[in-house]
Protein backbone atom coordinates (compact mmCIF):
# COMPACT_ATOMS: atom_id res chain seq x y z
CA UNK A 1 0.00 0.00 0.00
CA UNK A 2 1.39 3.41 -0.91
CA UNK A 3 1.75 5.99 1.84
CA UNK A 4 -1.17 8.41 1.80
CA UNK A 5 -0.15 10.54 4.77
CA UNK A 6 3.09 11.79 6.30
CA UNK A 7 4.07 13.60 9.51
CA UNK A 8 6.14 16.79 9.34
CA UNK A 9 6.38 20.24 10.93
CA UNK A 10 3.05 22.07 10.94
CA UNK A 11 2.17 25.74 10.55
CA UNK A 12 -0.63 25.13 13.09
CA UNK A 13 1.40 23.63 15.94
CA UNK A 14 4.53 21.46 16.27
CA UNK A 15 4.16 18.37 14.12
CA UNK A 16 1.23 17.72 11.84
CA UNK A 17 -0.01 15.07 9.43
CA UNK A 18 -0.37 15.86 5.75
CA UNK A 19 -1.98 14.10 2.81
CA UNK A 20 0.50 12.99 0.14
CA UNK A 21 -2.24 11.40 -1.97
CA UNK A 22 -5.88 12.41 -2.52
CA UNK A 23 -8.22 11.29 0.27
CA UNK A 24 -11.91 10.85 -0.48
CA UNK A 25 -14.79 12.06 1.71
CA UNK A 26 -15.82 9.25 4.09
CA UNK A 27 -12.54 7.39 3.64
CA UNK A 28 -10.89 5.88 6.73
CA UNK A 29 -7.53 7.65 6.92
CA UNK A 30 -5.91 6.03 9.97
CA UNK A 31 -6.67 4.37 13.28
CA UNK A 32 -5.55 6.30 16.39
CA UNK A 33 -3.29 3.85 18.20
CA UNK A 34 -1.51 3.70 21.54
CA UNK A 35 -1.49 1.95 24.90
CA UNK A 36 -4.87 1.09 26.38
CA UNK A 37 -5.38 2.31 29.95
CA UNK A 38 -8.23 3.02 32.35
CA UNK A 39 -9.33 6.55 33.24
CA UNK A 40 -7.93 6.07 36.78
CA UNK A 41 -4.56 4.97 35.36
CA UNK A 42 -4.51 8.06 33.13
CA UNK A 43 -5.34 10.32 36.09
CA UNK A 44 -2.57 8.69 38.15
CA UNK A 45 -0.04 9.06 35.33
CA UNK A 46 -0.97 12.50 33.96
CA UNK A 47 -3.22 14.16 36.55
CA UNK A 48 -6.83 15.05 35.76
CA UNK A 49 -6.91 18.85 35.81
CA UNK A 50 -6.04 19.51 32.17
CA UNK A 51 -3.02 21.53 33.28
CA UNK A 52 -0.60 20.58 30.51
CA UNK A 53 -2.41 22.00 27.49
CA UNK A 54 -0.93 19.08 25.57
CA UNK A 55 -2.07 15.49 25.43
CA UNK A 56 -2.01 12.37 23.34
CA UNK A 57 -4.86 10.82 25.35
CA UNK A 58 -8.02 9.88 23.49
CA UNK A 59 -11.14 8.82 25.41
CA UNK A 60 -12.27 5.51 23.94
CA UNK A 61 -15.32 4.88 26.14
CA UNK A 62 -16.43 4.94 29.79
CA UNK A 63 -13.80 2.34 30.68
CA UNK A 64 -10.72 3.08 28.58
CA UNK A 65 -8.41 5.74 27.17
CA UNK A 66 -5.84 5.35 24.39
CA UNK A 67 -2.45 6.81 25.36
CA UNK A 68 -0.57 7.62 22.15
CA UNK A 69 2.41 8.80 24.25
CA UNK A 70 3.12 5.08 24.53
CA UNK A 71 3.14 2.94 21.36
CA UNK A 72 1.24 5.61 19.42
CA UNK A 73 1.28 5.99 15.65
CA UNK A 74 1.41 9.16 13.53
CA UNK A 75 -2.30 9.81 14.15
CA UNK A 76 -1.17 11.46 17.40
CA UNK A 77 0.32 14.30 15.35
CA UNK A 78 -3.00 15.25 13.70
CA UNK A 79 -3.72 18.79 14.91
CA UNK A 80 -6.99 20.30 16.12
CA UNK A 81 -9.00 22.68 13.97
CA UNK A 82 -12.27 24.51 14.57
CA UNK A 83 -13.04 23.86 10.86
CA UNK A 84 -11.58 20.36 10.40
CA UNK A 85 -11.29 18.24 7.26
CA UNK A 86 -11.41 14.98 9.25
CA UNK A 87 -13.43 13.58 12.12
CA UNK A 88 -12.58 11.08 14.80
CA UNK A 89 -15.12 8.53 15.91
CA UNK A 90 -15.16 5.46 18.11
CA UNK A 91 -15.96 2.20 16.35
CA UNK A 92 -17.49 -0.03 19.01
CA UNK A 93 -16.49 -3.68 19.10
CA UNK A 94 -19.21 -5.89 17.59
CA UNK A 95 -18.92 -8.34 20.52
CA UNK A 96 -19.46 -5.58 23.11
CA UNK A 97 -15.86 -5.73 24.41
CA UNK A 98 -14.98 -2.10 25.30
CA UNK A 99 -11.24 -2.86 25.38
CA UNK A 100 -11.51 -3.75 21.66
CA UNK A 101 -13.19 -0.46 20.59
CA UNK A 102 -11.14 1.56 18.08
CA UNK A 103 -10.73 5.24 17.22
CA UNK A 104 -10.93 5.92 13.49
CA UNK A 105 -9.91 9.15 11.76
CA UNK A 106 -12.05 9.66 8.64
CA UNK A 107 -12.05 12.33 5.93
CA UNK A 108 -15.03 14.74 6.28
CA UNK A 109 -14.50 15.97 2.74
CA UNK A 110 -12.17 15.33 -0.19
CA UNK A 111 -8.60 16.25 0.83
CA UNK A 112 -5.90 17.20 -1.67
CA UNK A 113 -2.22 16.22 -1.45
CA UNK A 114 -0.34 18.76 0.66
CA UNK A 115 -3.32 19.59 2.92
CA UNK A 116 -2.81 19.19 6.65
CA UNK A 117 -5.24 16.77 8.29
CA UNK A 118 -7.18 18.15 11.25
CA UNK A 119 -10.09 17.18 13.48
CA UNK A 120 -11.95 18.85 16.33
CA UNK A 121 -10.48 17.48 19.57
CA UNK A 122 -13.69 18.25 21.48
CA UNK A 123 -11.87 18.54 24.81
CA UNK A 124 -14.20 18.77 27.80
CA UNK A 125 -12.57 19.27 31.19
CA UNK A 126 -14.40 18.53 34.41
CA UNK A 127 -12.77 21.56 36.06
CA UNK A 128 -13.85 25.18 35.57
CA UNK A 129 -12.68 26.69 32.26
CA UNK A 130 -10.72 29.58 33.74
CA UNK A 131 -9.01 32.22 31.61
CA UNK A 132 -5.70 30.54 32.47
CA UNK A 133 -6.93 27.13 31.26
CA UNK A 134 -8.38 28.66 28.08
CA UNK A 135 -4.98 30.24 27.41
CA UNK A 136 -3.27 26.92 28.12
CA UNK A 137 -5.63 25.23 25.66
CA UNK A 138 -5.43 28.07 23.10
CA UNK A 139 -6.37 27.14 19.54
CA UNK A 140 -3.90 28.02 16.79
CA UNK A 141 -5.85 26.61 13.83
CA UNK A 142 -6.16 29.97 12.06
CA UNK A 143 -9.62 29.17 10.67
CA UNK A 144 -12.14 32.01 10.24
CA UNK A 145 -14.40 29.78 12.40
CA UNK A 146 -11.79 29.54 15.20
CA UNK A 147 -13.25 29.69 18.73
CA UNK A 148 -9.86 30.53 20.25
CA UNK A 149 -9.76 27.42 22.45
CA UNK A 150 -9.65 23.64 22.13
CA UNK A 151 -12.06 23.41 25.08
CA UNK A 152 -15.71 22.63 24.55
CA UNK A 153 -18.51 23.63 26.95
CA UNK A 154 -19.38 20.98 29.53
CA UNK A 155 -22.37 18.90 28.48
Amino acid sequence: MSRRIVARRSPIHGNGVFAVAPLKKGEEVIEYKGTLMTHDEADDMYGDGGETGHTFLFTLNDDYIIDANRKGNIARWINHSCDPNCEAFVEENADGKPHKDRVIIQAKRNIKPGEELTYDYGIVLEVAHTARLKKLWKCLCGSPKCTGTLLKPKR
